[in-house]
C-alpha cells in the first residue's frame, strides 16, 4: 500500500518544528509535501502565524470540533488541546501530495491505530534530557513550573520511541535534517511507482 502520511512526534523542545520547516523549504520536497497545520487550544507564541503553524481556537470551539468528529486524531498536551483536522488528508489527497503532520506520542498512536498501512512514523529526540531542558529554557517564553512538566513528559515519550518506523536522534540540526530528507524522498519515490 502506498504511504501519503509521514507522521513526526517527539518531545516539546526535541527541534521538531525546525527540522520540518527545512524540510518544507526545500527545493526539492516543498512541491512534494504539504504540512498539517494542526488546530490547537494554546496562545500562540510569539513569530507563529495563524494558518501556517497552527489554527488557534478557543476550548469551546476545539470541543464543537470534537463532537461534530472533524478531527483525524486529537489529543491534550501540556494542558492544551491539539487535533488534526480530516480536510487535511483530503486535501494533500486531492493535490497528490505526502501529508507531513507534527504531532504528539498520543497523536501518533491513533493514527497508527486508524491508518497504520499508510503513514511512516518518525520519532525526533535530542541527546539526552540535559540537552533538552537547555532547549526549552533557551526559548524563554516556557514557565520553570512548565519546563519540569515537559522534561517528566519527555522522559515517558522517549520510552515509546520503539513504536516508530524511524528514529532521529537531533544532535547535528545537518545530520537530522538529511536524515529527514531521506525519509521523505524515499516515501515520495514509493508513492510514485
Amino acid at each position: 500500500m502506498r504511504k501519503s502520511l509521514i507522521v513526526i512526534s517527539g518531545p516539546s523542545g526535541a527541534g521538531k518544528t525546525t527540522i520540518i520547516k527545512r524540510i518544507l523549504s526545500d527545493p526539492e520536497l516543498k512541491d512534494k509535501i504539504m504540512f498539517s497545520v494542526s488546530h490547537t487550544t494554546r496562545k500562540k507564541r510569539k513569530g507563529e502565524k495563524e494558518g501556517e503553524d497552527y489554527f488557534f481556537v478557543s476550548e469551546k470551539e476545539f470541543r464543537e470540533m470534537i463532537e461534530k468528529g472533524e478531527f483525524l486524531e486529537w489529543a491534550e498536551v501540556h494542558g492544551n488541546l491539539y487535533g488534526t483536522h480530516k480536510n487535511n488528508i483530503e486535501k494533500a489527497e486531492e493535490e497528490n501530495k505526502i501529508l507531513l503532520l507534527d504531532i504528539d506520542v498520543q497523536g501518533a498512536e491513533k493514527i497508527r491505530e486508524k491508518m497504520k498501512e499508510k503513514a511512516v512514523f518518525v520519532f525526533i529526540r535530542p541527546s539526552s534530557i540535559e540537552e533538552l531542558k537547555k532547549r526549552l529554557i533557551s526559548r524563554g517564553d516556557t514557565p520553570e513550573k512548565e519546563i519540569e512538566k515537559r522534561i517528566k513528559d519527555a522522559q515517558k515519550e522517549i520510552e515509546e520511541e520503539k513504536k516508530f518506523d524511524f528514529v532521529i536522534i537531533n544532535d547535528n540540526l545537518e545530520h537530522a535534517v538529511n536524515k529527514l530528507k531521506e525519509i521523505a524522498k524515499k516515501v515520495i519515490s514509493e508513492n510514485q511507482k
